[in-house]
């Protein structure tokens, strides 16, 4: 319950800085934008392809993570630009207003894509933990292991398959001896094999 509930409040705080980052991001790349010749829908789109972009190749990277998978390269190239985009117009912005008006003006794209990162590995980290089992005990019993009984089934198959196909075939059946040295095994154990599987086979 503690976990869990760290993790949600975790989670709020880092999606409520990361509204509010976006928000103040993207007004000022749109009015960077606007400044700088363009108008109407395009205006108000082009910021929304930085962040978007970033958004997409963090998905993409979590994808890859959740999966085990090798990262995508054009994943890393596009969340770099992005954040470089996003980072270079803030500070553009407010470079008018000099070194700490740019600090001021890329705080909140740092904050953004920081919130982004910080959101990726607090779902990584949640999709890799093991389930807790209930009462401190393992929810599942391990495996007992195999008998030397189970472990010997399958050359004992293989032995009697054998004999048993060789009775049909052409030329001679297969002798006790061929098949004990074939599998490099005791020649009792054969015959006790096909003694096992067929009593009325004759040694």
């Amino acid at each position: 319950m503690t976990d869990r509930l760290i993790r949600l409040t975790t989670a709020l705080a880092v999606v409520a800085v990361a509204a509010v980052a976006a928000v103040i991001s993207y007004s000022h790349a749109f009015e960077l934008v606007r400044a700088h010749g363009e108008t109407g829908v395009t205006a108000r789109l082009v910021p929304l392809t930085v962040d978007g972009l970033i958004w997409a190749a963090s998905m993409v990277i979590l994808d890859a993570s959740r999966r085990q998978h090798p990262i995508p390269a054009l994943a890393k190239w596009s969340l770099a630009t992005g954040i470089v985009a996003t980072v270079g117009a803030n500070v553009a912005h407010g470079a008018t207003n000099g070194p700490i008006g740019a600090l001021v003006s890329a705080w909140p794209a740092l904050a953004l894509v920081g919130s982004f990162e910080l959101l990726m590995t607090l779902t990584r980290t949640a999709s890799s933990r093991p389930p807790a089992a209930s009462g401190g005990h393992r929810t599942e019993p391990e495996p007992p292991e195999p008998s030397r009984t189970e472990a010997e089934q399958p050359l004992e198959q293989l032995v009697l398959a054998e004999y048993r196909a060789s009775l049909h075939g052409p030329g001679r059946p297969l002798s006790q001896r061929q098949l004990a040295d074939k599998h490099g095994i005791d020649r009792r154990r054969v015959k006790k094999i096909i003694a096992d599987a067929e009593p009325s086979a004759s040694a």
